[in-house]
């Protein structure tokens, strides 16, 4: 499924009730802080362990070639404008610019590094997504597009593995051939990786071996709107304190509000559902005491079904180990990270599809 349908599904239709609805429940959250901004389209977040915050930065396309990707019926213009920014002692800085990236002409909805992974200090791993088939990738002229490549500390970089070509010859959750490297969790052994086109949850080995870990269940659509089935689309992934592995989902089209879930991942086992009652989740992170800090992209009233989704209606969840869900953050406009720092204090992501916008908001430790 591509992500970047989910980006531009957003329309007037209940401005004014968003409006209202969201003054009043953000006087209850916590308190936030801006501590990076100016942003490219701000997506995966991660934090060093000398306590330096990475942001990915998915750019805002470029000069071109502009092309029309067939699965979404939508102009993309490519270009070098992805990067890599870090907080560091209170400065901001970008550290990696020229990192592929391809937008809609006005910038917006870029994709481009998507998630990142700290190894140590410097070093990272770095998803490329694409959103799509070989076809468009091929018109594009972005073969690192759909791929996973690390970083040196120095600011160089290479391609790890080619994740896209993987789906294109194996396609191991069946449909539409399609591609979009998303969320990661970078280990000592290698790389597990949403592949939010392919519906997949991969693991990639330090040689670029990829191994399919796990495929999600489609799930039957309850409205009169949209296609039979549901795709399931991981998008992000994570490894709490007890080791357990989870992955959280954005359902497809018409992206039903209470339908996504964090499904609980044991390689070689079918996925469970851990806990349910969700809409697009974007991101999740592990809390120090167990919990899972769940970023929804946008949220939606019950029982609405257009638009799919309010503006500035994404939200920060924490939900402790059975399941009780706690509110932290309502209000954000098309969050895309969360990340949990060595003291617990909670980053997210602000303004996350938007060139030249993004924030990064720091809420400090519950």
């Amino acid at each position: 499924m591509d992500l970047k349908r989910l980006w531009r599904c957003t329309g007037p239709v209940g401005s004014l009730l968003a409006l209202g609805a969201f003054a009043s429940a953000a006087l209850a959250q916590a308190p936030s802080t801006v501590v990076m901004s100016g942003l490219d389209n701000p997506r995966g977040l991660a934090v060093a362990a000398n306590g330096a915050l990475y942001v990915a930065e998915a750019g805002h396309g470029g000069a071109g070639p502009c092309i029309v990707n067939p699965g979404t019926n939508e102009t993309r213009c490519y270009g070098t404008s992805g990067a890599i920014s870090r907080l560091w002692r209170g400065q901001q800085s970008r550290i990696v610019e020229g990192l592929p990236s391809h937008a809609l002409p006005d910038g917006s909805s870029a994709s481009g590094p998507n998630d990142i992974g700290m190894l140590g200090n410097g070093g990272a791993y770095v998803t490329l997504g694409l959103g799509g088939g070989p076809a468009f990738r091929e018109a594009l002229g972005c073969n690192p597009c759909g791929s996973l490549i690390r970083l040196a500390p120095s600011g160089q970089w290479q391609v790890v593995t080619d994740v896209a070509q993987y789906e294109y010859a194996n396609n191991p959750a069946g449909g539409p051939v399609d591609s979009n490297p998303f969320g990661l969790l970078a280990e000592p052994g290698g790389v597990f990786l949403a592949d939010a086109g392919a519906n997949a949850l991969y693991h990639v080995a330090a040689n670029g071996a990829i191994e399919t870990v796990s495929l999600f269940p489609s799930q039957a659509n309850p409205t009169p709107v949209g296609p039979p089935m549901i795709e399931p689309v991981p998008t992000s992934v994570t490894r709490a304190t007890d080791g357990t592995l989870y992955v959280g989902q954005l359902t497809g089209f018409p992206f039903v509000q209470g339908l996504a879930s964090i499904f609980r991942v044991v390689p070689g086992q079918d996925p469970e559902v851990h806990c349910s009652g969700f809409k697009t989740i974007i991101d999740i992170a592990a809390g120090p005491d167990g919990s899972l800090y769940v970023l929804e992209n946008a949220t939606s009233p019950p029982g609405m079904l257009l638009p799919p989704f309010l503006p500035n209606s994404g939200k920060l969840t924490r939900v402790a180990a059975n399941c009780e869900k706690t509110t932290i953050l309502t209000a954000l406009d098309r969050p895309t990270s969360v990340a949990v720092g060595a003291d617990g204090a909670v980053y997210v992501t602000n303004h996350g599809i938007t060139p030249g916008a993004g924030q990064v908001l720091r809420v400090a430790a519950p």
